[in-house]
């Protein structure tokens, strides 16, 4: 029941935020983001850095080796974020184009991140969520698996591009490793891949496809689990503890801190959008930039 009221309670500030943004964006979201600020204590813990919530549910005196405060905005810097990824006259966010090969992509100068996951993984609805600021943005949701099948480029103002890309696994595209591989291996400007993992069912075999592909090419990238809210919390903490040591022990590019979200409940959506804005060098958080 708390859930349901926190998803609602979230949806309408949303939908004050997208209804504000006709105005200057600046006003928009400190109105938008002035309400999450006045939600208790436990609830904006929960919405905004979900991974520091789980820490209330260790065992006492254990110390599990979780990374949760590599990337540690301020709630001021979460704030400025958000204007990034607010539509407004001045700030247009928007559909571009599709493509099945890189030569059919549309050649841009701006930062570029990448989203790629297993099918059914809530790639689309992820972004969705990104772009709750940005109503009249279109991002087709599906309910069956590897409904996207093409690479989807969405313009973020003059900040960056995001790229929606197929999913792999089940009913993916016939061409999709000639298509992805390719991408990965020659896009000039992309500055991050998100991949993205279930955090119900945890990596899979074909995650570790993606992952070696990363790791081969030597790509920065970001470990985001899906779906936090389907899990109960002893769930939800395990899988986090063994994806964690994985990346730990497992991996070189991968950034050492995950980012576990709900396209549902929007938990962690904000501290996402920060770190998409700090990546692509447009704003600076806590003295703490990438190179």
């Amino acid at each position: 029941m708390a859930a349901r009221r926190l998803r609602l309670d979230v949806a309408r500030l949303f939908a004050v935020g997208a209804e504000l943004g006709s105005g200057r964006r600046a006003y928009c979201t400190s109105q938008a983001f002035a309400e999450v600020l006045r939600l208790p204590s436990k609830q904006l813990t929960k919405l905004v850095f979900p991974l520091q919530e789980l820490e209330r549910h260790f065992v006492p005196g254990s110390r599990p080796d979780l990374h949760l405060k590599i990337f540690d905005p301020s709630l001021d810097d979460i704030a400025r974020a958000e204007s990034v990824f607010t539509a407004s006259s001045r700030n247009r966010i928007e559909y571009l184009s599709s493509a099945v090969r890189l030569d059919h992509a549309p050649d841009l100068r701006r930062p570029e991140v990448c989203f790629i996951g297993r099918s059914n993984v809530g790639k689309s609805s992820l972004i969705k969520a990104l772009f709750s600021l940005a109503p009249e943005v279109e991002v087709r949701v599906s309910k069956k698996p590897g409904h996207t099948k093409k690479m989807n480029f969405f313009k973020v103002g003059k900040y960056f591009t995001l790229v929606d890309m197929p999913g792999y696994g089940y009913r993916a595209p016939e061409d999709f490793v000639d298509m992805v591989e390719t991408y990965l291996k020659e896009r000039k400007n992309l500055m991050r891949t998100f991949l993205l993992v279930d955090s119900v069912v945890g990596i899979q075999k074909t995650d570790n496809i993606a992952i070696e592909m990363c790791e081969e090419f030597s790509l920065p990238y970001v470990m985001v689990l899906t779906k936090i809210d389907k899990s109960s919390k002893g769930h939800l903490l395990k899988q986090v503890l063994q994806i964690q040591k994985f990346v730990d022990t497992k991996t070189q590019g991968c950034f050492p801190q995950l980012f576990p979200v709900s396209a549902v409940t929007y938990s962690g959506i904000h501290l996402l959008k920060c770190f998409i804005a700090n990546i692509t060098g447009n704003l600076k958080t806590n003295g703490f930039q990438f190179s």
